[in-house]
């Protein structure tokens, strides 16, 4: 299978379905020829491509990545990625959060070549945050399948209505309405997004 699809005139968002389900491999050289895209893989093996975020959500996600990544510097027990950074999942999706934590413990078994691509494991915690394209039941949903694939923690961060979900396995999503700042629990316990710094 060609990989070497380029993405220039579509209407985006688009879902591709190829006669055989990507590769991770393959999945990897499609989004090299597409970098200007946000891509991810479904369970059913469509391919989902997204347009950039806008520069509001850009603005944002790029301020939540930043404080997650010192706080993860500072707690030194595991690293962080940001959006372009995609996980090879159990339902076999690929998923790229907006902001996510794994520990040195999740990633120490997976091989070079698997951390240099898709890993196949699900960080601890995950953030999405909503951009204004996004259709609110399909983030909830995402997120549900976020805690499914093994993620502990999952915060679902609306800046419209300024709500935060945060989903934890077994328990029905915790709702803030205009938190402050939201705390976080489990494997990122001592975090605390600071919610000013996110709205602006």
């Amino acid at each position: 299978m060609g990989m070497n699809l380029a993405l220039l005139q579509a209407q985006l968002p688009v879902r591709l379905r190829f006669e055989s389900p990507m590769t991770d491999d393959q999945l990897l050289r499609f989004c090299a020829v597409n970098d200007v895209w946000r891509v991810e893989r479904d369970t059913n093996g469509e391919i989902l491509v997204m347009p950039p975020a806008g520069f509001g959500s850009s603005n944002m996600n790029v301020r939540i990545s930043r404080l997650l990544d010192e706080w993860a510097e500072e707690d030194a027990r595991g690293t962080t990625t940001e959006s372009s950074g995609g996980y090879s999942l159990p339902d076999g999706s690929m998923r790229a959060p907006d902001a996510a934590w794994i520990s040195f413990e999740r990633l120490r078994p997976l091989s070079h070549e698997e951390k240099n691509g898709f890993p196949p494991v699900c960080p601890e915690f995950v953030i999405e945050l909503k951009s204004p394209s996004d259709r609110l039941p399909e983030l909830e949903a995402k997120m549900n399948r976020w805690i499914e694939n093994g993620a502990e923690v999952a915060w679902l961060i609306d800046p419209e209505r300024k709500v935060v979900e945060i989903y934890r396995p077994g328990e029905s999503p915790e709702v803030l309405h205009e938190p402050s700042s939201v705390q976080g629990s489990g494997p990122v316990a001592g975090f605390e997004l600071v919610m000013a710094r996110v709205w602006g």
